[in-house]
């Protein structure tokens, strides 16, 4: 009687960022499913970002690092770190050979891929973003394949993509398609910022309400997502216009959120766009203007371009303009129903599962 072959191996190399991780985590959970076994090989940052990872994944640090932070003579030392983390993920395959690498991006998925390549492994990038990130676009031109997470992506020339989409978590899953109910009675708005760059929106969101006719605003049921060193500020704002709204730093409930919203105003990240097309909503899309590569732009564009949302850069956002944008969906609910429709279309519901495709099928090559 022989011993019944070990289960595949999948390795999973991700930076330390909710963004590479993320993904990487819905990957993990869909490939333990199907029987694969998953290791995630991230540095000592990103392993603290995988506290929500299956413990059936095991977890190995290599050592790694970024030219983006930190003096000259830390900068000196990024070399070294990256070459000892090449060095032990060669080790550490050469011991347990995966059957296929995905890197996520970011500094700490330069080991993993690298060793992959050194030993001839299948091995496929995941870009979360319309503009691949650092890492991704010195791997893109080498790698068997590229899983794009926004359709198109701007890759490198010759250099072809899978549009799969960006997995979403279970709770947006829950409410993908959730019938939208067009803005002709109370009208609820979600406001989201993300981690970075929301204090401009709550600078500029509560007073562009305050200037729509008084019957609008007291229509109202706003949910604004704001630092907490601006909750005061933000929430008298509301007020002082006769405006109802919650003002948090932190909802828990954001997918449920936007399925009852009749409009969202966003930053146009990556996740965001995600949950947004996959319940399907209108939006006000305001890309962070100091995202790498302009990355949230062309996160926004296919939004835009299917006319499922308006976009707003930074540079020429106020109060006025962003009510002239309100005004136009809010005052026009044939037109928000098309909008919702449209975002509907463009996401992706089966972004995992397109995501496992890929990799069963690069395994099979």
């Amino acid at each position: 009687m022989t011993d019944a072959p070990e289960p595949p191996l999948l390795l999973i190399a991700a930076g330390g960022t909710g963004g590479h991780m993320f993904p990487a985590q819905a990957l993990a959970e869909a490939m333990i499913a199907r029987g694969w076994r998953v290791k995630l090989s991230t540095d000592e940052r990103g392993a603290r970002y995988a506290g929500n990872f299956p413990k059936a994944v095991t977890i190995e640090q290599v050592a790694s690092a970024t030219f983006a932070r930190g003096g000259v003579v830390a900068k000196a030392g990024v070399p070294l770190r990256i070459a000892r983390g090449v060095a032990a993920a060669l080790w550490a395959m050469r011991k347990d050979r995966p059957a296929v690498v995905v890197g996520f991006g970011g500094y700490p998925s330069i080991p993993a891929l690298t060793a992959a390549g050194i030993l001839r492994l299948p091995r496929m990038i995941h870009e979360q973003n319309g503009v691949l990130g650092r890492v991704n676009r010195i791997f893109a031109p080498k790698v068997n394949r590229i899983a794009c997470g926004i359709w198109p992506t701007d890759l490198p020339r010759g250099v072809k993509g899978i549009h799969t989409g960006n997995p979403v978590r279970q709770a947006v899953l829950d409410r993908a398609g959730a019938p939208y109910v067009a803005p002709d009675g109370v009208l609820h708005v979600l406001v989201i910022g993300g981690s970075q760059g929301a204090r401009v929106l709550s600078k500029v969101v509560p007073d562009a309400f305050g200037r729509l006719p008084r019957p609008m605003r007291e229509r109202l049921r706003i949910s604004h997502q704001a630092r907490a060193e601006d909750a005061e500020a933000v929430t008298r704002s509301y007020r002082d216009s006769a405006i109802q709204a919650e003002v948090r730093p932190f909802f828990d409930d954001v997918p449920e959120r936007i399925a009852q919203a009749q409009l969202v105003i966003s930053r146009s990240g990556a996740s965001s766009i995600a949950d947004i097309t996959v319940i399907g909503r209108p939006s006000v899309l305001i890309p962070f203007a100091a995202a790498a590569g302009d990355h949230q732009t062309a996160n926004a564009r296919p939004l835009v371009q299917g006319r499922a949302a308006s976009i707003l850069p930074e540079a020429q956002l106020d109060p006025i303009t962003l009510s002239e944008h309100i005004t136009a969906i809010l005052n026009q609910p044939e037109a928000a129903r098309g909008m919702a429709a449209n975002a509907l279309a463009l996401g992706r519901a089966d972004a995992t599962e397109r995501l496992v495709e890929v990799v069963e099928d690069l395994r099979t090559k």
